[in-house]
């Protein structure tokens, strides 16, 4: 028998665009409308993890923005105090390492920009390209403008590449909040910047043992690791994102909703793992419980392949 969660009445649902504080990333932009990783609306009872999750099921359009192209590349860089989680490295670097080229992934692979007249697709090559470490640089409650000063520190240092085809992911531990909404409003996000000419796309991912109620599908998790089980969909969720979507100019439907949100909390068909929890992807080995993707193809459907 499954076990869902329930969230506090008092957790106020939003849409796929969060209305964020007026923050600048670097060139000025403003980043008015991060896209959000939905708060988890499909748990609400019932019996199965579907009931009620994901967004509208209307198709989503190409606003003649770029998609990344080629390969992506994969940074984390792991944020506040990790000593005391000696097995969420692993967890996540697995997925980082192994989720390109998978049936999951390559969704993506429909989705495109047009140049020249031409349509362009999305790769399905992910490559995990390095990670970093820094201590409270900003204290234990970031902002959004400080979670885009971490990314502009670590490539500015030399700590990670200055690479336009990388999504860089904040990692945060699980006593950092984050100020505009973590738990309350989102789970994680992503958006851009400019560090030294560059436009990057980076994502905020938060730390589901802060809200697991919010932020985690299941209470038993399938690497028995709450926080980092929880992450590794979130991550997903953004990482398809930033790639069809990386400008928040590419691939939305009419409300802006991306490819994951349409999905988000719903996960398809599951399978039991040893210690009771549910997964729906295996990956080198290691279970995992991920959100759907959006298949954009005859209408529109989630699926966790094409």
């Amino acid at each position: 028998m499954k076990t869902f969660l329930s969230l506090a009445a008092s957790l106020t649902m939003l849409g796929a665009c969060l209305e964020a504080p007026n923050t600048t990333t670097g060139d000025g932009t403003s980043q008015s409308a991060i896209q959000s990783e939905l708060m988890p609306n499909g748990r609400h009872g019932g019996t199965s993890h579907d009931a009620g999750g994901g967004g509208s099921t209307q198709p989503i359009s190409y606003h003649n923005g770029p998609v990344i192209e080629g390969t992506v590349n994969v940074y984390f860089i792991w944020y506040g105090d990790w000593s005391y989680d000696g097995q969420a490295s692993a967890i996540l670097g697995n997925l980082a390492t192994n989720i390109g080229g998978t049936p999951y992934y390559n969704i993506n692979t429909k989705y495109y920009d047009v140049a020249g007249g031409l349509k362009h697709f999305v790769s399905g090559n992910v490559v995990f390209g390095g990670q970093t470490s820094v201590s409270y640089t900003y204290g234990t409650s970031l902002d959004d403008n400080t979670v885009f000063q971490v990314v502009d520190d670590a490539v500015s240092a030399g700590a990670l590449p200055q690479d336009t085809n990388g999504v860089y992911f904040v990692l945060t531990s699980r006593d950092v909040k984050e100020s505009s909404g973590f738990c309350s409003q989102y789970c994680g996000w992503h958006f851009f910047g400019t560090i030294a000419g560059s436009r990057l796309k980076y994502s905020f991912i938060g730390n589901p043992d802060q809200c697991p109620s919010a932020c985690s599908a299941q209470t038993t998790s399938p690497n028995g690791n709450v926080g980092a089980d929880g992450m590794a969909s979130i991550i997903s969720h953004e990482l398809e994102e930033a790639v069809t979507d990386p400008y928040v100019s590419a691939w939305t439907d009419s409300s802006g909703e991306e490819n994951a949100d349409k999905c988000a909390w719903t996960f398809g068909t599951e399978q039991s793992a040893a210690n009771g929890s549910q997964f729906n992807v295996t990956l080198n080995g290691m279970q995992y419980l991920i959100q759907q993707n959006w298949v954009n193809a005859n209408g529109g459907s989630c699926a966790m392949s094409l």
